[in-house]
């Protein structure tokens, strides 16, 4: 009788662990589809498990913002800035980064994402925008080593089409629900 006993318990310990495992796998494939390189990112940072966790601690902090889509003359006006920082980048590539970097954060100020440190502001993005964060991270990056004079005209060129990437997004996106 405790031979059965002991074997039923193992059973359902083995059952229990299977279960476990295709529930994380699935979870993880859906984060993986969804977040795509950010979840890469954070997962290779800690732990498939660890950036689950971090995943929705931003979703929960996104919840909690009051994040926007663009009015159609909001849209317009960023649309016009990005057209002359564009033509600026001949004379001026360096001006013209800094320019973009800082109308990207407009746009995010004006959508509701609110003005942090840039670690904070690539979170927030990630969880709206995960497919064009990386755009901005390396535009940041970019950024950062022109500061250091180590930036070439071809890095600030690059710069300014990984902020043209998140800045599309964040001007064509409309928020559903605020367009019930």
């Amino acid at each position: 009788m405790a031979a059965v006993i002991a074997l039923v318990v193992g059973l359902v310990v083995v059952a229990g662990l299977v279960v476990w495992m295709y529930v994380s796998r699935r979870r993880n494939e859906r984060l993986q589809g969804k977040y795509g390189p950010e979840y890469r990112r954070l997962a290779e940072s800690a732990s498939p498990r660890e950036a689950a966790k971090e995943i929705h601690r931003r979703e929960k902090r996104i919840e909690m913002l009051h994040i926007r889509a663009l009015e159609e003359g909001e849209r317009e006006r960023f649309r016009a800035d990005w057209e002359r920082l564009q033509i600026r980048f001949v004379d001026d590539p360096a001006g013209a980064v800094t320019e973009a970097d800082r109308l990207v954060g407009t746009m995010m100020t004006t959508r509701g994402y609110p003005v942090t440190e840039f670690e904070q502001r690539a979170a927030d993005i990630s969880v709206d925008h995960p497919q064009v964060v990386e755009h901005y991270r390396a535009a940041h990056e970019i950024a950062l080593r022109h500061e250091q004079r180590r930036a070439s005209t071809e890095d600030l060129r690059q710069a300014l089409v990984h902020y043209r990437a998140l800045f599309s997004e964040l001007l064509e996106e409309r928020v559903a629900h605020a367009e019930v």
